[in-house]
């Protein structure tokens, strides 16, 4: 296939620039759109299984802060958990990008 140019070689999508100006959002929106969704979707999982399940064992935030099995309980050590897990990933993802 040496010598040979691919067939697409050289073509650019012709976009108007028109299309695009309406939908452009950055990066950094999205990501944090993502991010806080994901925490307010832990906090409603938690919450409805602490409402659901029955005969829940206490569960310590962080191994050292005890939170009671009760739906807000839950609803907060999900919340928190994961906030704090995905905070410090994106947190590493960006020093990883600005690092040259």
């Amino acid at each position: 296939m040496e010598g040979k140019p691919h067939r697409f070689a050289g073509r650019t999508p012709a976009v108007s620039e028109s299309a695009t100006a309406g939908s452009r959002v950055s990066g950094h929106r999205v990501v944090v759109a993502i991010y806080v969704g994901l925490v307010v979707f832990a906090g409603i999982m938690g919450f409805l299984l602490g409402s659901i399940v029955e005969d829940l064992r206490s569960v310590a935030l962080l191994g050292v802060i005890p939170i009671p099995p009760t739906p807000i309980g839950l609803a907060v050590y999900g919340s928190v958990t994961i906030a704090l897990l995905l905070g410090v990933l994106l947190l590493g993802v960006r020093y990883a990008s600005s690092v040259e």
